[in-house]
């Protein structure tokens, strides 16, 4: 498994999100309280940007007309259709066995030690021909 450096870590508050690209894939990196998550930024159900959906939180009632309010903030809603999912797991909250985004492990890794490794740029050779640049893969 590679590891791709996406952020620094002051750059995504508590309660904030950034989407990145990590080899062609997007995804929602969102920051709980100084825990960080990362989610496939597509929604199962048709594809929502899960990076603009809302963070709310989980009502829950041991008996009719008492509620409760927690987990306030891990729970993203997709803004096209409203499909919940759980930040910390990806699963969905209506169907969890079998409907989830898929979750990405994400670490915060002091600055010292992403400057000696595991991190290698991927460098591309670049060219000038006829007063164009061309790229080279």
């Amino acid at each position: 498994m590679s590891k791709h450096v996406v952020a620094r870590a002051a750059e995504i508050p508590p309660g904030g999100r950034k989407l990145v690209t990590v080899r062609g894939r997007p995804i929602a990196v969102f920051n709980l309280g100084g825990e960080f998550f990362g989610l496939l930024n597509r929604c199962p159900h048709e594809g929502g940007p899960m990076c603009e959906g809302v963070l709310t939180g989980l009502i829950e009632a041991d008996v009719p007309g008492q509620y409760r309010y927690s987990r306030v903030g891990e729970v993203l809603r997709c803004p096209w259709h409203g499909w919940e999912f759980d930040i910390r797991t990806g699963r969905s909250w209506c169907d969890p066995e079998k409907v989830g985004l898929r979750n990405y492990p994400v670490e915060v890794a002091p600055g010292a030690r992403v400057a000696e490794g595991p991190y290698v740029a991927e460098t591309i050779p670049v060219r000038i021909e006829d007063d164009y640049v061309v790229v080279v893969l």
